[in-house]
């Protein structure tokens, strides 16, 4: 067991055979039982001609795979309204519609546009609401996630998360034993996928700061376990520590001015605290036991992290103002990277069930009520990471002989998958609200 917990410290250095392309494509494998039906109508271009994207399929295949909402196909649709006279709400009624979104856009020059949209409520005849949003031709992706931000939250009550982004990890075999790793950041939807960081050695365990400026990662470009900091708006990156032995699991304060990291500079891993303005290094935990992969409590108060200390790994808490510890998880033999929803309430973990032959699968524990229920049916889910409303956790998980990254929501009734078109993909990192 303490073997298995060593390898989560080291987060699967040595990694499966990696594909070349990093793009992720999204493929919605379960929704809720009843799906609010929303027909999205193409937007009107008006004098805007030669658009580079489809603003309205956007926002459609970003409410069909939240698995909320069941999005009608344009070849069933019987007109194609831009204005509030041109909707005849009896043959949207007849069509099986709960919502209609229509829009229009219009070029103000300079390669500037203005996006006019209205969601209406079929049923009642009403308009819902509406506004304008202006961009450029460049941003028309940004302008569809957060027309269909504002459409989820009208709709269900929750803040969307659409115009969010995800880091991940990739690499290609180039033969001869080498490999290609990539760090890739893209849409929440695996779309405009770039490359952060490109190396031959691996890169592991990427993490947001709170303000979605910076990742913190770790790299073995210089032949030894490094933890890097990467402005993502200049590209500027600095090595923040890189003691001998183990540098791992950066995790971000909710502050932005400290990580807390997993070091072994004393022969043993345990979490510590970096203050990356002083560069003063705080030493949380003292046990012969392996301790890794904190994370923060939202209210920066205290640090939870993986350890072995009771014979197993569980998650353990330990409060920063007296060093205090507590166990949190309890059921199953193996519960670890705990990751916490923004409320603190609800805590996201690799677990395994008590008894021979249990899988690896993603669990969620309600911190209140201290219930557990396993979110997944796969056998080798690891890395979970929150999308920051709460709704969804991400994870990485083996399909075949590849790893894909997977979606469920935190009440297990949506799912979907996000693979690349051939390869692996691992160590996925949601962004939090951008400002």
């Amino acid at each position: 067991m303490k073997d298995k917990l060593l390898a989560c410290c080291l987060v699967l250095m040595a990694m499966l055979s990696f594909g070349a392309r990093a793009e992720l494509v999204v493929e919605v494998t379960q929704g809720v039982d009843a799906p609010t039906p929303v027909a999205v109508v193409p937007f009107g271009a008006g004098g805007a001609t030669g658009l580079p994207e489809d603003i309205a399929a956007i926002v459609s295949t970003d409410l069909a795979r939240s698995g909320f909402f069941a999005t009608m196909k344009r070849a069933d649709m019987l007109s194609f309204p831009t204005r509030q006279d041109q909707v005849f709400f009896r043959d949207w009624r007849v069509s099986g519609q709960n919502y209609l979104l229509i829009g229009r856009i219009a070029s103000s020059g300079g390669g500037q546009l203005e996006v006019a949209y209205e969601l209406y409520d079929v049923l009642k005849e009403q308009r819902v609401f509406g506004e304008q949003v202006s961009g450029s031709t460049g941003n028309m992706r940004d302008i569809a996630h957060y027309i269909a931000d504002q459409v989820f939250e009208k709709l269900t009550g929750l803040k969307g998360a659409f115009s969010t982004r995800i880091a991940y990890v990739t690499a290609e075999s180039g033969g001869n034993g080498q490999h290609r790793y990539t760090l890739q950041l893209a849409d929440s939807d695996g779309a405009r996928a770039r490359t952060i960081l490109e190396s031959r050695e691996p890169i592991l365990s990427p993490a947001w700061s709170r303000d979605g400026s910076k990742l913190a990662y770790v790299s073995f470009e210089s032949s030894r376990p490094g933890i890097y900091v990467q402005h993502l708006a200049t590209g500027k990156r600095e090595k923040v520590q890189s003691f001998p032995g183990l540098n791992g699991a950066p995790a971000w304060a909710p502050d932005g001015q400290r990580l807390a990291l997993t070091l072994s500079k004393d022969g043993n891993p345990e979490v510590y605290v970096l203050d990356l303005g002083q560069r003063q290094l705080t030493r949380l935990t003292h046990h012969y036991g392996i301790d890794t992969e904190p994370t923060w409590a939202p209210d920066g108060r205290s640090i939870l992290f993986t350890s072995d200390r009771g014979g197993q790994p569980q998650i353990y808490r330990v409060y920063l103002a007296d060093r205090r510890i507590e166990r949190v998880t309890f059921e199953g033999n193996y519960n670890s990277s705990g990751k916490l929803t923004q409320d603190g309430r609800f805590l996201a973990m690799v677990h395994r069930s008590a008894g021979a032959g249990a899988a690896f699968n993603i669990a969620v524990q309600d911190l209140k009520t201290g219930r557990l229920d396993v979110l997944t049916q796969t056998r080798l889910d690891e890395s979970p990471t929150i999308a920051p409303n709460g709704s969804v956790v991400l994870y990485a998980t083996q399909e075949g002989n590849r790893g894909v990254l997977a979606a469920v929501s935190l009440d297990g009734r949506v799912r979907f998958r996000m693979p690349a078109a051939s390869g692996d993909v691992r160590e996925p990192a949601w962004s939090p609200y951008l400002q």
